[in-house]
């Protein structure tokens, strides 16, 4: 189960990268992140509707980054819970 856990973990981290690249890469008031390699307004790395696609695909990237966030909170804790339950340990006192 670990294994899973740290992979999921893993797919997370990546998520995050991911989405603070799409979101870098979109087109703001003042051009974007394109603006700062030399490319101008009109031109754009992947076509002439880049605009409504990275904004599709970063909505549904904010919906899985959320969901993936509840799962591994409820996930991390329950691993806490089951970590903390150990058994009753009885201490005798040893009379010498």
């Amino acid at each position: 189960m670990s294994f899973v856990y740290y992979l999921f973990l893993f797919m997370f981290l990546f998520l995050c990268v991911l989405l603070g690249l799409v979101i870098l890469m979109q087109e703001s008031k003042g051009m974007g992140l394109g603006s700062s390699f030399g490319g101008d307004a009109s031109s754009s790395l992947f076509g002439t509707s880049t605009a409504d696609v990275l904004k599709k695909f970063t909505g549904y990237l904010v919906v899985i980054f959320m969901a993936s966030c509840i799962i591994l909170s409820i996930w991390t804790a329950a691993l806490v819970r089951s970590h903390q339950k150990s058994p009753a340990t009885t201490i005798e006192e040893v009379q010498s």
